[in-house]
C-alpha cells in the first residue's frame, strides 16, 4: 500500500488549560479594534478575553449558519474594520470567524472561495477560542456554511483560515448541558474514527485519531455526569482538537456525509446528527477495517471480537448511555423524507469517496431506516 504525502496545518500558537482565555489580550496587546464572533450565550465570555482597544460583538450565529448569517457578519466587520477577529464559540461560530477573517476586506465573494485553496489571502489576525468540545474547528483550515437554496453545505478550505492563536480553556465548557456535551463528544470521536478507518488514512494522522478516540472513551461519560470536571473537560477539548487536525489532510467519510442532510434538511445540531448515525456506520465499515474498528471498540469499552450486529448494538448502547435520543423519528423525521436524505448524502462525493466500503444509495437509505 502506497502512503500518500500529506501536509498538516496547525494554529501558530495553542494555549491549553483552565483560565487560558485571559491570554488572548496579552497575546494581542497592540490591537485597536476587535470583532468578536459569538452567540448570545458565548458573548458572556467576552470580558474573559481581556482585550485592549474597542471591542464589538457580532452574536447572531445560529446552530447551522447560512449565507445570510455570513453576509451579516461580513457587514459587521466592514463597519468595525478590525485588526483582530476572535471566534468565541462552537464550530459554527469558529467557521464564520474564519470566513469573515479572509473575506471582510477582500474583493472575493463566498462563491469565489468555495472548494480547496481558492482564498487569496488574509490581512487580519485571527484567534479561535473554543467553547465546546466537538468540531475541532479551532484546529483546522475548513469552514462550512449552509446554502438554504440548495439545502446543502458549502465547504471552503484554505491554509489562510488557520488561526494565529487557538485556545482550549475547559472552564468555558462547564455550562455546556449534558446532552450537548454527549453529542459534541461523539462528533469529536467521529472525526477521529472516520479519519482512522478512511481510504486516505495516514500513519501520522492515525496517531492523532488514536489519541482523540481514546480520550473520548476515557472522559466523555465523566464530563456528561459532572460538567465541572476540569480534567474530563480538558481531555474532551484535546480530543476535539485532535479530530480537527484529522479533518485537514484526511477528512471524514460516510458518517459525516450521512449526518449532513440531518442538519441541512431536518435542522438537527451537527453533533447530534453524527451521534445518531455513528453506530450504524461503524458497524457497516467493520468488514473493511477490522483491526482498526476493533481498536475503536476497545477504546470505548464496547467489547472484544464483536460481530457486526453486536458492534452496532454496543455502539448504540454507548450513545444511549450518555443520554442521547438515537431515534430519528423522535427528532421529527418522516419516513417519506428518508429517500431524499439518502440521495443528498450519497451525492457528497468529497466524503463518500473516502469511505473504506463503497456505499450505494440503498445502503445509505438502509442506515437511515435503521436509525429511524
Amino acid at each position: 500500500m502506497t502512503i500518500a504525502p500529506i501536509t498538516i496545518h496547525q494554529p501558530r500558537r495553542l494555549a491549553v488549560g483552565a483560565g487560558m482565555t485571559g491570554n488572548v489580550g496579552s497575546w494581542a496587546p497592540d490591537v485597536s479594534r476587535t470583532l468578536v464572533v459569538a452567540t448570545p450565550i458565548t458573548a458572556g465570555f467576552v470580558d474573559r478575553l481581556r482585550l485592549a482597544g474597542t471591542v464589538e460583538v457580532f452574536d447572531a450565529i445560529p446552530g447551522e449558519p447560512d449565507i445570510a448569517t455570513l453576509d451579516a457578519a461580513l457587514a459587521a466587520a466592514r463597519s468595525v474594520k478590525p485588526d483582530l477577529i476572535v471566534g468565541l464559540g462552537g464550530g459554527s461560530v469558529l467557521d464564520v470567524a474564519k470566513l469573515v477573517a479572509v473575506l471582510w476586506d477582500s474583493d472575493q465573494l463566498l462563491a469565489d472561495v468555495a472548494g480547496p485553496n481558492r482564498v487569496a489571502g488574509r490581512n487580519t489576525r485571527l484567534a479561535q477560542v473554543a467553547t465546546t468540545a466537538g468540531t475541532g474547528s479551532e484546529a483546522g483550515i475548513r469552514a462550512l456554511i449552509t446554502d438554504p437554496g440548495k439545502g446543502s453545505k458549502i465547504a471552503v478550505e484554505s491554509p489562510f483560515m488557520i488561526a494565529d492563536l487557538a485556545v482550549l480553556d475547559p472552564e468555558l465548557t462547564y455550562s455546556v448541558p449534558p446532552a450537548v456535551t454527549a453529542a459534541t463528544g461523539i462528533d469529536a470521536m467521529a472525526h477521529c474514527v472516520e479519519a482512522f478507518t478512511n481510504r486516505r488514512a495516514h500513519p501520522m494522522i492515525d496517531g492523532f485519531a488514536r489519541m482523540g478516540f481514546n480520550l473520548v472513551g476515557k472522559y466523555l461519560a465523566r464530563a456528561v455526569k459532572d460538567g465541572t470536571d476540569t480534567e474530563a473537560r480538558e481531555g474532551l477539548m484535546l480530543a476535539s482538537y485532535y479530530g480537527g487536525i484529522c479533518l485537514g489532510p484526511v477528512n471524514t467519510a460516510a458518517g459525516h456525509a450521512i449526518a449532513y442532510p440531518l442538519g441541512t434538511l431536518l435542522h438537527l445540531p451537527h453533533g447530534l446528527a453524527n451521534a445518531i448515525v455513528f453506530p450504524h456506520v461503524l458497524a457497516f465499515n467493520q468488514s473493511a477495517a477490522r483491526t482498526k474498528t476493533a481498536e475503536v471498540a476497545t477504546a470505548l469499552a464496547l467489547g472484544e471480537g464483536l460481530a457486526q450486529e453486536e458492534l452496532r448494538v454496543a455502539a448504540h448502547a454507548f450513545c444511549t448511555g450518555l443520554g442521547i435520543e438515537m431515534s430519528l423519528s423522535a427528532h421529527g423525521a418522516k419516513e417519506a423524507d428518508l429517500k431524499r436524505y439518502a440521495a443528498d448524502a450519497h451525492s457528497i462525493r468529497r466524503l463518500m469517496d473516502n469511505n473504506p466500503v463503497d456505499m450505494s444509495t440503498e445502503d445509505v437509505l438502509g442506515i437511515y431506516r435503521a436509525a429511524f
